[in-house]
């Protein structure tokens, strides 16, 4: 079953899980599920997850798409005897009901059990996958896997301070957006006066993170932004009305601006990303808003970039 193997595929990277509870659900910074870790559990140092402090055993949690959760489901359901030895099972939680698999692999030469869980989280499905070596299978064995699983929570935004407090830069300013949302914990945020259910294109928005690049030289940095640009998630149709060097809080940076649709009802938008160079990365702050509404979104957008630090 291709939805199960590649449910379980995500389990390389993950967590682990010990014998008794501690008394409350621990959410992992940024994320929206919560779950009470087994003893020896500790925050991971290097993912979003759990893990015992010689990192043997791992839990990863992240979020998925809202459509995730369906199709795993489905794919269960379909066939409830599983694959390849895997057996889906279904498990209650807080969050209404889960599913998971366990099956032995191979993490190198060492011999490891895996499991992997879905739960619904509304406007997105919640994934956990734990991995534990043989040599501590006897403390962390299926059945306090399981308990783990059934303790799982969701809640339903994520403490604005929390998500801003993860990201590698300050904002000072947030103009006031309705909601703020990181992408990717520690990584990226959106401002958005929409939310999920409604989609973002339909109203102003802003995305603020880190670029993991920068051109080799000064002469190149145009074009580097305007590559950024028109390769921006969701925006099609686009065409570039202004694209020019400027100074960002003090740094060299470029500003670009699109004429463009975007989004499922093709919403006729413009689009303003801003640059800032420095070193090995590149500061880059995309603020979108429909054509109706870019002269009230425009000093919105500015505020913000002036406020990041």
């Amino acid at each position: 079953m291709k939805h199960i193997r590649l449910f379980s595929a995500v389990t390389l990277f993950l967590l682990a899980i010990g014998p008794a509870f501690a008394a409350d659900p621990v959410f992992p910074p940024g994320i929206r599920v919560g779950m009470v870790p087994l003893v020896g559990l500790v925050r991971a140092k290097t993912f979003i997850g759990f893990e015992t402090e010689d990192g043997s055993v791992k839990v990863l949690v992240a979020e998925l798409p809202p459509e995730a959760y369906g199709e795993v489901m489905n794919a269960f359901k379909a066939n409830p005897a599983g694959t390849g030895g895997i057996k889906p099972e279904s498990i209650e939680t807080s969050a209404g009901v889960a599913y998971y698999t366990a099956e032995n692999a191979k993490n190198g030469t060492s011999i490891v059990r895996r499991y992997s869980m879905i739960l619904q989280g509304g406007t997105f499905s919640g994934y956990v996958a734990v991995q534990v070596p043989e040599n501590a299978s006897k403390i962390y064995t299926d059945d306090a896997i399981r308990q783990m699983f059934a303790s799982a929570v969701t809640r339903k935004e994520v403490p604005v301070e929390e998500q801003l407090g993860l990201l590698p830069f300050k904002l000072s300013e947030l103009s006031n957006f309705k909601n703020v949302r990181t992408l990717a914990p520690g990584g990226a945020v959106i401002l958005a006066d929409g939310d999920e259910k409604t989609g973002f294109e339909a109203a102003p928005f802003m995305v603020i993170g880190m670029m993991g690049s920068a051109p080799a030289q000064p002469d190149d940095r145009g074009r580097f932004a305007q590559q950024a640009a028109t390769s921006i998630p969701g925006v099609r149709n686009w065409r570039i009305t202004m694209s020019e060097p400027v100074r960002i809080d003090g740094m060299p940076g470029y500003e670009t601006r699109l004429d463009a649709t975007s989004g499922k009802d093709n919403t006729p938008v413009t689009v303003v990303q801003w640059v800032r160079f420095g070193g090995p990365t590149s500061l880059r702050v995309i603020g979108s808003a429909p054509r109706d509404q870019w002269p009230s979104a425009f000093p919105r957008f500015r505020a913000v970039r002036d406020g990041i630090q």
